[in-house]
């Protein structure tokens, strides 16, 4: 009987030690931030910028901004920031798409996408952002996704600064005006398009010819430019809601004021055509910034767990002259690393 109640004994203590190390373990908390109450971040994360080509220069400046914003804010986050670059050669949403696909298997942190086509690259998105992707947008907007916003440019009130600026220039008297369109498909040209012709029908003098698309290519833009101008020798104004063909020569050769032109864009290959008088004003994209601020609010979604403000985080555009193009100059040294 003695061995027995022993044994009865050791199996109730038995008992009790394992039922109250399984409430210890079920009521340990977690290791979280005294802040939030979030679980402690990772050390590293790996954020992505997926741009619309690589013969746009305006990404070229946009990808050194994210990798600087990656460098600067991991040491100031205390943790490692991987800034990985996935921009097809020319404008093909479908190899967007591709990447999409191919970041999401990666398990990475954060996308940020100029989309070629809004339609195409929404269903992509939305697939990202259920397997945990933070994305955002930049440059160019897929506002039915579930993107958790987009920096860049207002591009209704940029096509509207274009025109209102170019009848500046103008002047009184009938003027005939053209308008490049770039790629019909992308939403954030169609828009600068939209904007610039509303603005043009606050000025019964002036008539704009036509809307003419072409490859946002250098080469292709300019062609098609030439083209048109030969074609319509009347047309005395361009209103370049995409500057695409003043990032070569090929228009300096234009008789300097003959054909006004206020352009979008100051790239270091524009700068010459407002130096020359070929091009009357500028309106500076801040490519650089879409860059550094995509890194920054993946960072501040992921890292940090704060949402923007505003979910539409718009910049200005800075105008360019013959005034201030040599100080606007020295920014490009930092943008391009020269």
């Amino acid at each position: 009987m003695k061995t027995q109640s022993l044994l009865q004994y050791l199996a109730l203590a038995s008992l009790s030690v394992l039922f109250v190390t399984g409430c210890g373990k079920k009521d340990a908390p977690q290791t979280a931030s005294p802040e939030t109450g979030k679980k402690s971040p990772k050390s590293e994360y790996t954020f992505v910028l997926v741009a619309k080509s690589q013969s746009n220069p305006v990404f070229q400046a946009a990808r050194v901004g994210a990798e600087d914003a990656a460098a600067d804010l991991s040491k100031k986050l205390g943790v490692k920031i991987t800034m990985l670059w996935r921009t097809p050669n020319e404008d093909d949403a479908q190899k967007q798409v591709e990447y999409l696909e191919q970041l999401i298997l990666q398990g990475v942190d954060g996308i940020s996408v100029s989309c070629t086509e809004a339609e195409t690259l929404t269903p992509a998105i939305d697939r990202a952002v259920k397997q945990g992707v933070a994305v955002m947008c930049f440059d160019s907007d897929a506002p039915a996704s579930q993107r958790f916003c987009y920096h860049g440019t207002d591009d209704v009130d940029s096509g509207h600064t274009i025109m209102r600026e170019l009848a500046a220039v103008l002047g009184p008297g009938k003027h005939v005006v053209a308008i490049p369109g770039g790629n019909q498909n992308a939403r954030n040209i169609q828009n600068r398009i939209k904007g610039a012709l509303d603005e043009a029908k606050k000025f019964p003098d002036i008539t704009i010819r036509g809307v003419y698309y072409s490859k946002e290519v250098p080469q292709d833009a300019a062609a098609k430019i030439e083209e048109v101008q030969t074609a319509n020798p009347d047309i005395d104004g361009w209103a370049m809601i995409g500057s695409w063909s003043l990032f070569t020569d090929a228009l300096l050769k234009w008789e300097p004021g003959k054909v006004k032109i206020v352009a979008m864009d100051a790239l270091p290959a524009e700068l010459p055509y407002l130096r020359k008088g070929v091009v009357q004003k500028l309106f500076a994209q801040q490519t650089y910034k879409w860059g550094w601020r995509s890194i920054e609010l993946l960072a501040d979604k992921v890292i940090l767990g704060k949402s923007p403000t505003q979910v539409l985080d718009y910049s200005p555009l800075p105008p360019v002259t013959k005034e201030n193009v040599d100080e606007f100059e020295q920014n490009w040294k930092k943008w391009l690393r020269q």
